[in-house]
């Protein structure tokens, strides 16, 4: 059991994700078994806390052994990491902080793959620059539903940001941003295609939405997807992987330019 004394009025997710990173990644299952106490009472919902509220998670030890991630490149400046499916950015980001490391993207919980944070201030502000003006270039693999009209295309499409979630249109809307996906069918069967994604705008939720938009939502995906094919797969999370990573910099970092950096992860049914 490990208890916390919320310092700041927040929500339970909020606290958990940014103080205690092995009950973020537990943290749906934990709900479910009512296994954390806010103030003595058990809670199976994300409640809101206020200040010198006690919370308390009984976490089992495998949901401590539980892997966060894998470093796939470190040096005095950049860590490069490999971030599980279920692991929260904030939780990651948090269990980081002890060696320095600065987040400046993130990924959702249910998307693994490549993040990457930076050592010390002046390299933090080197990478936020450059991925503000898009030059580190990512690419994703994802199962999606194989409802492709070409076998790949750069799409253009309206993307505005709601209280839960995005809405996508195909013509500009009033309060939408441009959102631009370019796709690759890379293999078909059993009505899934594997699709390698790169984004040339950074929307919430780009992939996801705007896959989901053209009918060929990511498997699943609870928030945008097919529920049917999600059904059948048994897939209760996207099959999304941030894939490859590699940088166009200047100054300190540009050493790292011509490197590719690849996730081993690969969207698997």
């Amino acid at each position: 059991m490990k208890k916390f004394t919320v310092r700041d009025a927040c929500s339970l997710k909020t606290f958990t994700d940014t103080t205690y990173p092995q009950g973020s990644f537990a943290f749906a299952a934990l709900l479910r078994a009512r296994d954390v106490k806010v103030n003595g009472v058990r809670v199976g919902a994300d409640v809101a806390l206020e200040a010198g509220d006690e919370v308390a998670y009984y976490t089992t030890p495998a949901q401590e052994a539980k892997r966060s991630h894998d470093v796939i490149y470190a040096d005095e400046n950049v860590l490069i990491c490999d971030k599980y499916s279920g692991v929260s950015s904030e939780a990651l980001s948090c269990e980081l902080a002890g060696l320095g490391a600065l987040p400046v993207h993130r990924l959702d919980r249910n998307t693994e793959g490549l993040m990457v944070y930076a050592v010390g201030k002046a390299a933090e502000e080197e990478l936020l620059l450059a991925f503000r003006e898009r030059r580190v270039h990512k690419t994703y693999l994802a199962l999606c539903k194989d409802a492709f009209k070409r076998q790949s295309a750069t799409l253009t499409a309206y993307i505005k940001k709601g209280t839960d979630g995005v809405r996508v249109f195909g013509a500009p809307h009033a309060g939408a941003l441009t959102a631009v996906t370019e796709y690759e069918v890379l293999e078909r069967g059993d009505g899934l295609a594997l699709v390698k994604i790169a984004l040339h705008t950074g929307r919430t939720h780009q992939i996801r939405a705007h896959m989901a938009f053209i009918g060929c939502p990511v498997l699943g995906d609870e928030k945008y997807g097919d529920v049917g094919l999600n059904k059948k797969f048994g897939a209760r999370r996207q099959r999304l992987v941030s894939k490859t990573l590699r940088f166009e910099l200047s100054g300190r970092l540009s050493y790292l330019n011509g490197k590719e950096f690849t996730s081993r992860f690969v969207p698997h049914i």
